[in-house]
């Protein structure tokens, strides 16, 4: 494993013909660190990496049901391979990435969840994104990510405790994010105490105050353009949004009594 994080930015799409908003949103990460290398991978070249570079993998990059499934997997695989920092194509940042260097592996505080699973089993009321992380080459946490992502598509009875207190009504979207989004990569920062050493997660002041949400960290801000998302009809929409906001406040009450802060790792803060 490589020491620290290359200068390297890693995004990917669909093809290389970007939305006007997309356009900006590399070009800004391009204006704020003009030393790094950027990597941009389009649908076949994301085949290209699995088939020539984790041919290991491509049995069960192929096997996802959602595309969004398939497209987390490669994002976690292409930084664990290269190093480096990978940005989802609605991510602007406010400042250049240098100062994150030095670190071996960096992710950033998302919101709090509304995971019975995490809250019950390891007391964790936050997630942590994977819209923006960097990490070294070889890290061991993507690594475990990776692992987790496979163990969640070959044995269904792995996923079901986090699937627990999701009406199935909106099933879909949140089994994405048990099996290969942040709620998987958040339980498996709380599997893994051993590597929390190595590990920077960026908390806001106030984990309770949702302006502070969706950032990372004060480099940048997620738009939460969500274009991932399963095409719910309009009322159906408006449900599970009904739902969530519901779910949140109750959440939320339990979280304020745990303070403003949380600490995931030494010197988490940046």
């Amino acid at each position: 494993m490589q020491s620290r994080i290359p200068k390297r930015i890693i995004q990917t799409g669909k093809s290389f013909q970007l939305s006007l908003l997309q356009r900006a949103a590399v070009s800004n990460i391009k204006l704020l660190n003009p030393d790094f290398e950027y990597l941009f991978f389009d649908n076949d070249q994301v085949e290209t990496f699995f088939r020539q570079e984790e041919p290991q993998y491509r049995d069960v990059f192929e096997s996802f049901h959602f595309p969004i499934q398939k497209y987390d997997f490669f994002r976690y695989l292409a930084v664990y391979r290269h190093g480096g920092f990978y940005f989802d194509l609605d991510v602007f940042l406010a400042s250049g990435l240098s100062p994150l260097l030095d670190f071996d592996c960096v992710f950033s505080f998302e919101d709090l969840n509304i995971s019975r699973f995490l809250r019950q089993q390891y007391g964790m009321d936050w997630q942590i994104g994977n819209y923006a992380f960097g990490a070294a080459a070889g890290h061991p946490f993507l690594k475990a990510i990776i692992e987790n992502c496979v163990k969640a598509q070959i044995d269904p009875n792995w996923v079901k405790p986090m699937m627990r207190g999701i009406p199935r009504l909106f099933y879909p979207e949140f089994l994405i994010l048990n099996t290969t989004g942040p709620l998987l990569v958040s339980r498996t920062l709380a599997e893994n105490p051993a590597l929390t050493e190595t590990i920077t997660v960026i908390f806001p002041d106030d984990v309770c105050d949702s302006r502070n949400w969706h950032n990372f960290g004060n480099f940048g801000i997620h738009l939460m353009e969500a274009s991932w998302r399963t095409k719910y009809g309009r009322v159906l929409r408006r449900l599970a949004s009904i739902w969530e906001a519901r779910t949140y406040q109750q959440f939320l009450k339990q979280s304020r009594r745990l303070g403003k802060t949380r600490q995931a790792v030494p010197n988490s803060r940046v």
